[in-house]
């Protein structure tokens, strides 16, 4: 499914306006996961944009003494939550600063990534209660950041992975997975490099990459500076495959069809 500029920027304004619920998105005539994914992009973007204002030192001191005045009424009370939603800041991201916060004002040392990263994946491991409480909740409601969204994102991209996996060996089509690749000492690697060319509706195809997010203008540049153009010079012209759609971008310097939006299930013919 491929979506004209006009068409994702309608989608867009809606998903904005409107909470994306179920009911929300049956009036677009688009698949779930392609408005969820949609959504998700345009929060991210949103965050990255509002991101500094949050991280000043007068901003993360009124946030923490709001937290605490907060739990001393109700401990219980999802203070950290619905501060993040006042503010307009991932939940998530929102108890990392506040956790941050704690532990440098309670610890004799200034606390590591890992110990805060591992916090927030196990709540359980922050010494105060309460908190610990509060970061929960902030980590279960958040769809966009944070630990638990994640793990989903990256079992989604495994899934899309053996599935395509699974398609490749159903045609007998020889090829290198992403493991292998890195244990040759490949650095950037496509999901499969095919070992033996394909045509896909007239286009050679000499590797494949996955991707469940769906392509936006702004993800479709960033994957051709970080990855599509180092697959394009060590093995040629390849497929990206965005499972979710994708905009209607191109850009003519990838020759034979890196971007030609594609069903693989349509077929394959060696060549």
């Amino acid at each position: 499914m491929i979506l004209t500029k006009a068409q994702y920027k309608e989608i867009a304004q809606c998903l904005v306006s409107v909470p994306p619920t179920r009911q929300s998105l049956r009036k677009l005539n688009q698949s779930r996961a392609t408005l969820l994914s949609i959504f998700s992009q345009e929060y991210q973007k949103h965050i990255k944009r509002t991101h500094a204002k949050h991280h000043t030192s007068e901003a993360i001191e009124s946030y923490y003494q709001r937290y605490l005045n907060g739990v001393v009424k109700n401990g219980a009370a999802p203070v950290l939550l619905d501060l993040a939603n006042e503010v307009d800041y991932a939940p998530s991201l929102m108890a990392r600063l506040i956790l941050e916060r704690f532990l440098q004002e309670h610890e004799e040392t200034a606390p590591s990534k890992s110990v805060i990263n591992s916090m927030l994946r196990d709540p359980s491991q922050i010494p105060d209660g309460v908190l610990a409480n509060q970061v929960y909740q902030c980590i279960v409601n958040d769809c966009c950041y944070g630990p638990l969204v994640d793990c989903i994102k990256h079992a989604i991209g495994h899934e899309h992975e053996v599935l395509l996996r699974d398609l490749l060996l159903e045609k007998n089509l020889p090829f290198l997975g992403e493991d292998q690749l890195r244990a040759k000492g490949c650095d950037k690697t496509p999901d499969f490099i095919l070992q033996v060319p394909v045509a896909v509706e007239g286009h050679i195809i000499h590797w494949i990459e996955s991707k469940a997010s769906f392509g936006d203008e702004c993800s479709h540049h960033a994957y051709l500076h970080d990855q599509f153009w180092s697959y394009w010079n060590r093995s040629w012209t390849g497929i990206p495959i965005r499972e979710n759609g994708e905009g209607k971008y191109r850009d003519v310097r990838l020759h034979a069809g890196l971007e030609k939006p594609c069903l693989l299930r349509k077929g394959f013919r060696g060549v």
